[in-house]
């Protein structure tokens, strides 16, 4: 994928997952410093990108479980096209799926992926982008959008 990054990056097929608990509090990652594009920055509860032909919700599901150390059932909730740039170091240019699940338990981050781990209620991370945008990748919009056209008690205000 790193060459899919560089530049502008080139249009390929990505996936972002927002975990929820019994509460509606949404759990977002804080990725690791680590990271070459957008370290430190706050994002979804994980994401990704499935391979040619590889099925993004069963990667998806792997890559949670690698990521965070569960397991749960994800649906797709929509999807969105977006591109952005990260200083020099490179570039997403994505087709993201946005894929949402339900999960109150234990959480095991993997340290090299993720340094922090919260949960939030969506319009105090609305609220929390406003106030400050560079502390968030930017996927992180596109993907609460996509859950406020699906649900309405994810719209802003």
């Amino acid at each position: 994928m790193f060459e899919s990054h560089t530049g502008d990056g080139s249009l390929h097929r990505a996936f972002t997952i927002l975990i929820f608990n019994p509460r509606g509090e949404a759990l977002i990652a804080k990725r690791s410093a680590g990271k070459r594009l957008w370290p430190s920055a706050w994002e979804t509860s994980c994401s990704g990108h499935p391979l040619a032909g590889e099925d993004t919700v069963a990667k998806a599901e792997r890559r949670l479980f690698e990521e965070l150390g569960f397991e749960t059932s994800l649906k797709t909730a929509g999807r969105f096209v977006y591109q952005a740039r990260y200083q020099d170091e490179g570039a997403e240019n994505e087709l993201c799926y946005v894929l949402i699940g339900r999960y109150d338990g234990e959480v095991r981050p993997d340290p090299a992926e993720v340094s922090e781990l919260r949960w939030t209620e969506v319009w105090e991370l609305r609220a929390a982008i406003a106030a400050a945008p560079d502390d968030y990748a930017p996927w992180l919009t596109g993907a609460l959008d996509v859950l406020a056209a699906d649900s309405p008690a994810c719209a802003p205000g």
